[in-house]
């Protein structure tokens, strides 16, 4: 028995995105071979993160020179 599932389909992936005409199969290679840098990993900056690779992005970058602390978890 084999249990490795199969690689993801990125057209059944990005289905919904391409889908809209601003986007589309160019649009979805364009975002795939993006990157963008976020500076700031902290509340805003994580969830652009989310957002950003739940796209499609295809490079992120994170700089971030915050320590963790009680304060800031």
């Amino acid at each position: 028995m084999n249990d490795k599932c199969p690689p993801p389909d990125p057209s059944l992936r990005y289905a919904r995105q391409t889908i809209l005409k601003e986007v589309g199969n160019e649009g979805q290679a364009r975002l795939a071979s993006s990157g963008v840098l976020v500076v700031g990993a902290g509340g805003l900056g994580s969830a652009v993160l989310y957002y950003l690779a739940a796209a499609g992005l295809g490079r992120l970058g994170i700089v971030d020179h915050d320590q963790v602390s009680l304060s800031n978890l």
